[in-house]
């Protein structure tokens, strides 16, 4: 018994190393498209956290100026800090162009031949 969960447990092992057929033009490009989505959103992310962080500190800096502190004296020189910027809206990119390969010549089948050899 315990060799046939052996033997069992060694092909499905075996099993978990077999390759995956590759990707098709178009499921490439449906992933790269998502990929491009992705880090859109990443950046319109940190656009609205910078803008929040934006607000809070200002509304730090005014509650400080209104209790009579001077904003920056604790921590010496002020930082400079860029600003946030807007990555705009979505635009999908355009696939790219298919072109042949240099030496690539296309194939042609001679249908002739084969109907007189009939």
């Amino acid at each position: 018994m315990k060799n046939w969960i052996l033997i069992c447990g060694m092909l499905l092992a075996a099993s978990s190393f077999a390759k995956l057929p590759e990707l098709s033009a178009e499921a490439k490009a449906k992933a790269d498209e998502a990929k491009a989505k992705a880090a859109w959103s990443d950046k319109i992310s940190a656009f609205q956290l910078c803008k929040a962080q934006d607000k809070v500190a200002a509304h730090y800096l005014k509650a400080k100026a209104k209790a009579g502190a001077v904003p920056g004296a604790v921590s010496g020189a002020a930082v400079p800090i860029p600003a946030c910027v807007d990555p705009g809206p979505y635009v999908v990119a355009a696939p790219p162009s298919v072109a042949l390969a240099p030496n690539a010549a296309p194939v042609v089948a001679n249908v002739s031949s084969s109907a007189s050899k009939k």
